[in-house]
C-alpha cells in the first residue's frame, strides 16, 4: 500500500506537519504528487493528480482542501474510487469498513492533529468483511461497469 497526499493551498499550510504527525507514526511512504498549476491553485487538479498515479485497488489517497467537500466530488468521478469526506474517527471507520472506501477527502479546517488521527484511523481499518456490506461495495463497483442500475 502507498500513501497519496494532496493539498490545495489551505492544507499546503499544514502539510509538513502532517507528514512528520503520520511519519511518527510510522507511515514513511507518502507521495506527494507535484504539478505545475498554472491557472491558480484548484483543488481538482491536485486530486486528478493523485488520483491518476495511485492503484485503486491497493494504494490509499487523502486529499485536503478547505472542507474536503469539492475534493471528495472530484474524486467519486473516478471509475474505481470510493471518497468518503469524513470529519471524525468513527467516520472514517465507516467509510472504510462499511463502504469499502480508498480515497479519504479532508477539511484543512479540521487541525493538524484530527486529521492525522482520522488518517491513521482509516488506514488502519480494513476493508468490508461483513457480507452485506460486501454486497453494496460490489453493487456500487458493478454500476460504474454500467452492469447495474438499481431494483
Amino acid at each position: 500500500m502507498k500513501l497519496y497526499l494532496a493539498t490545495d493551498h489551505r492544507g499546503e499550510k499544514i502539510k509538513k506537519d502532517l507528514i512528520i504527525g503520520l511519519n511518527n507514526l510510522g507511515y514513511h511512504d507518502i507521495f506527494l504528487p507535484t504539478i505545475e498549476n498554472k491557472d491558480g491553485d484548484d483543488y481538482v487538479d491536485y486530486a486528478i493528480n493523485v488520483l491518476n498515479k495511485m492503484d485503486k485497488e491497493k494504494d490509499i489517497a487523502v486529499l485536503i482542501c478547505g472542507n474536503g467537500i469539492g475534493m471528495s466530488i472530484i474524486a467519486n468521478k473516478y471509475k474505481g474510487i470510493r471518497c468518503a469526506r469524513v470529519v471524525s474517527k468513527i467516520e472514517a471507520i465507516a467509510a472504510k469498513e462499511h463502504n469499502g472506501a480508498n480515497t479519504l477527502a479532508l477539511g484543512a479546517e479540521l487541525g493538524v492533529n484530527t486529521l492525522i488521527e482520522i488518517i491513521d484511523t482509516f488506514i488502519k481499518t480494513e476493508m468490508p468483511k461483513e457480507e452485506r456490506h460486501q454486497r453494496r461495495v460490489n453493487k456500487i463497483i458493478k454500476y460504474e461497469e454500467g452492469t447495474y442500475n438499481g431494483l
